[in-house]
């Protein structure tokens, strides 16, 4: 089996990442992409590679069809063995990919914050219900309440509605004081300002509540009944689902193993968008909310400077610094309020892995110390859920989990016995997956 090496490692294929492969190769770098998922796209472009009905997915995934990417998907990355090398776990086993430069473009995750019944069956994350609803969950004639926090409630809503939910309202925990201030930002956004506005014509006759939060869900064996809290009366629904997300907070994982420094929840990186390791690269959402547009030029910074042409990014810096204005006034819009830290009772569980209740993690003074003494976040997700809460809860500062594997392997796939060092690479899949 030949060695197989490449010029530039593209970590991720959301937004940031189809930018940043597209801008290495178009700069005459070999490039990777590599993703876990079954087609590029990320959550934000999820499906729409075969649909192509966003007008920006579909203006990169048809760049993405006619430059010489060579691409992987459905590869999870395991390891990180040495600076130049990373564990990629694919169908058919593991194998060792190399290059010189990387990008890492993983996005990010919803922040989930617990409350009475949020583990009932029936409950969703936001975003997770959307993307089951992608895929074909169906969710028509179901009575769904969308909660949380931040535009991606809207698309979410919209979704629902567009495979026949009944949407019975969305909750916006924001006040109507602080989204009217967010007005001259999005006037200074026309493609985000026509979006608002579409979602106001699609979402017509769906009630919208500011000040508005769910306190807690009940019902036997699954979600029957929502008790929200609008400007401090409250008011129970009855729904088949709830979806509520609070926001996304960004992947730091990969990053982590490479030995990035992070600084306030995101990866510290230079006009270049490079990290503190010289060859490593970082775009997209990993460095700090900020949406699609901030990922794509990001993504095309980060490739043309891994390949080596730093010149050729153009106009992207400028795109890179509105979208980053545009991202600032979202964080001071939607920011969290108190009152969320206090819904969850001693007894609500907080570590859904180890069923770690909210109570014991309370009288712990460190995500360290309540690891140590009740396994928080030692379950299969390895505090990718519970830690991104307990930040927010308890103001705990811990760094993210980089415990290796980064994602479950097989024993099998890790039989190497038959292969050099040098033999086990990867061997890619050269064609992106087919279109239906």
């Amino acid at each position: 089996m030949a060695d197989v090496r490449y010029d530039v490692l593209v970590i991720g294929a959301g937004p940031a990442g189809i930018a940043a492969a597209i801008s290495a190769a178009r700069a005459g770098a070999r490039v990777m992409l590599l993703d876990m998922q079954a087609e590029p796209g990320g959550q934000i472009w999820r499906g729409q590679w075969c649909t192509r009905s966003d007008h920006a997915a579909k203006v990169w995934m048809d760049m993405l069809e006619q430059v010489p990417v060579e691409c992987c998907f459905g590869a999870r990355l395991v390891a990180v063995p040495d600076p130049h090398a990373v564990l990629v776990d694919c169908a058919d086993g593991a194998r060792t990919l190399r290059f010189a430069r990387a990008v890492i473009a993983t996005g990010a995750r919803e922040l989930h914050l617990p409350f009475p019944g949020w583990s009932l069956p029936g409950v969703f994350g936001a975003g997770g219900l959307q993307a089951l609803v992608k895929n074909g969950w169906p969710v028509a004639g179901k009575r769904v309440l969308v909660a949380g926090s931040g535009p991606l409630l809207l698309a979410v809503a919209d979704s629902l509605r567009n495979a026949g939910a009944h949407v019975l309202a969305i909750a916006e925990q924001a006040s109507h004081l602080a989204q009217a201030r967010f007005a001259p930002a999005l006037l200074q956004a026309p493609r985000k300002l026509g979006q608002a506005l579409g979602y106001g014509m699609r979402l017509r006759g769906i009630p919208r509540y500011a000040n508005a939060w769910v306190e807690r869900a009940d019902g036997v064996g699954r979600v029957h009944r929502v008790t929200v809290n609008i400007a401090d009366r409250h008011r129970v629904f009855d729904v088949d689902c709830l979806a509520v997300g609070y926001g996304l907070v960004p992947n730091l994982e990969v990053a982590a193993a490479f030995g990035c420094d992070l600084r306030d929840g995101a990866v510290r990186v230079d006009a270049r968008q490079t990290t503190s390791v010289a060859h490593v690269y970082c775009a997209g959402e990993g460095t700090g909310i900020g949406g699609v547009d901030q990922a794509l030029a990001q993504g095309e910074i980060a490739g043309y400077a891994a390949a080596g042409h730093s010149e050729l990014a153009g106009a992207a810096p400028a795109r890179r610094r509105a979208a980053q204005r545009f991202g600032a006034a979202l964080a001071r819009t939607f920011a969290l309020r108190p009152q969320l830290r206090t819904l969850a009772a001693d007894d609500t569980v907080l570590c859904r892995c180890e069923d770690v209740p909210y109570g014991a993690a309370r009288a712990c003074a460190t995500q360290r110390e309540a690891k140590l003494h009740t396994r928080l976040g030692m379950g299969h997700c390895q505090g990718r859920v519970c830690g991104a809460a307990c930040g927010f809860l308890f103001d705990w500062n811990a760094p993210a989990s980089v415990r290796l594997p980064l994602a479950p392997i097989a024993l099998g796939h890790l039989d190497f016995s038959t292969r050099t060092t040098d033999d086990a690479v990867l061997q890619p899949r050269p064609h992106l997956p087919t279109r239906h």
